[in-house]
């Protein structure tokens, strides 16, 4: 069954016209011809706002239900959804970022592959029936984060599945050794400005080189194997602030979503963006880890001591 549109705009006001085009044009619904959209029917909710709109500005609208007659017509009825097309343009761009990783520094590869991860996102918002071509354009998603890890991140830490994060004393974690890769990034930045301000504040900190065993004793932290990984769908920084039963300070909270958006994606952030250039120019100046986490140190004691809303920043 599918869910029909049948609208006339109105000839005033341009805004609503635009608008209603703009809305038809973002649910991805096919045109049966001029006036005449098709969604679902499970998706029929979503006509029903614009159907008001446009009958409140003088136009019509009227929704109904369609049902095939036969298989051929709901086979063609079915093609009019296909999205091949959009994912073969998407696989495009995918594959250019995978071939072109060599001539990119990290953060503008890993900016870039946000943006072709939100790009399938969106494709998949109104791929209603999905295909093989879905399963596909999954698949060479993995692949190009796969390949964006083995250039610039070796010892990336494999997700583990997340059977719950036992609970830790900090009292037994103090004066010791941490390790984790050289050249780090913001999960490794961020995880360690977290260890020395709210765990161990006495932390040393080791830095591997790929393929390098931690010091024996030593803590490792975001490389695969380590104590203090990836677990489930949380990064390292997420991992610490569970096992150290720090993830009901709200605003380390904040700082866990903006880092696990900038090593993992998901739900954008928007200091995300400030973060990584400030991030990339301190690891551009500082080739020393130590120094380099050093100027870290003030970054995100200044992310941490910001207001979060307007609210809380008039109060201050």
């Amino acid at each position: 069954m599918w869910s029909i549109l049948f609208i006339t705009l109105p000839t005033q006001p341009t805004a609503v016209r635009v608008r209603i085009w703009r809305a038809l044009k973002a649910l991805g619904c096919p045109g049966l011809r001029d006036g005449a959209y098709l969604l679902p029917v499970a998706r029929k909710a979503l006509f029903e706002p614009l159907a008001d709109e446009v009958n409140q500005h003088g136009g019509s609208a009227l929704v109904l239900e369609l049902a095939a007659s036969d298989d051929r017509q709901r086979d063609a009825l079915l093609a009019l959804f296909d999205r091949s097309e959009a994912y073969a343009q998407w696989r495009g761009e995918a594959d250019a970022l995978a071939q072109g990783l060599a001539a990119l520094a990290e953060p503008e590869a890993r900016r870039r592959l946000r943006a072709v991860a939100q790009g399938l996102h969106d494709i998949q918002q109104i791929d209603y029936y999905p295909a093989e071509a879905a399963r596909q354009a999954e698949a060479t998603l993995q692949a190009t984060r796969s390949a964006l890890e083995a250039h610039f991140s070796r010892g990336e830490p494999q997700t583990r599945p997340d059977h719950g994060i036992p609970r830790l004393d900090t009292r037994k974690f103090q004066g010791r050794c941490w390790a984790t890769r050289a050249r780090p990034w913001v999960d490794r930045l961020a995880s360690a400005w977290l260890i020395r301000r709210f765990i161990d504040p006495q932390a040393r900190f080791v830095w591997l080189a790929d393929g390098a065993r931690p010091p024996r004793g030593a803590l490792g932290f975001d490389f695969d194997g380590a104590r203090f990984s990836h677990v489930g769908a949380r990064v390292s920084f997420e991992v610490l602030l569970a096992s150290f039963g720090l993830e009901g300070d709200a605003r380390l909270a904040r700082i866990g979503a903006l880092v696990h958006y900038l090593d993992a994606g998901g739900i954008p952030v928007p200091e995300a963006a400030g973060l990584e250039t400030v991030l990339a120019g301190l690891r551009a100046l500082h080739g020393d880890d130590d120094t380099l986490l050093a100027a870290a140190l003030a970054v995100f004691d200044a992310l941490r001591a910001a207001p979060s809303s307007a609210s809380e920043s008039t109060s201050a």
